[in-house]
């Protein structure tokens, strides 16, 4: 093994990709902060992923989030401990006939986020509402479980 410096040798360097770099940066930055979803699909390119606003508020969570161009059919919302997973897709044709010509155009939108919330929740008494592109979804706090102290003899 040799230490030291080494001969640069500009046919021996890759072109640097820097849309590779930034999903490498992506990925290291979704592990430290835990959102890494495997399998799933979420860090997709083509996958909007948009921007929550999280509001604990007495006894629920309120979880805020814009879906322009979305409706509330194509949405899923799914729960799971702390958890919580947005996802919708949508799929748009429209075809235009004038003068002679035809026009057909094709629109394919992807939403997908993964959030984690600052307390267990459940679903019974869980609500979502949609209302001009944007979702809220209110979930009730999980019942806490009592604390039982054990004495030593």
């Amino acid at each position: 093994m040799r230490f030291g410096l080494t001969r640069w040798n500009p046919s021996s360097v890759d072109r640097m990709d820097p849309f590779e770099e930034m999903r490498s940066m992506q990925d290291r930055l979704n592990q430290l902060f835990g959102e890494s979803e495997t399998g799933g699909g979420w860090m997709d390119l083509d996958t909007f992923h948009p921007l929550a606003d999280i509001k604990e508020k007495e006894n629920n969570i309120i979880v805020t989030t814009d879906l322009p161009g979305i409706e509330k059919k194509d949405v899923n919302i799914d729960i799971k401990g702390n958890r919580l997973w947005i996802s919708a897709n949508t799929q748009r044709e429209n075809e235009e006939e004038k003068e002679g010509y035809l026009m057909k155009e094709r629109s394919f939108k992807r939403f997908a986020r993964s959030l984690s919330l600052p307390a267990s929740v459940t679903e019974q008494g869980s609500t979502a509402k949609m209302e001009d592109g944007v979702l809220t979804i209110t979930l009730p706090k999980a019942e806490e479980e009592e604390k039982h102290k054990i004495m030593i003899e």
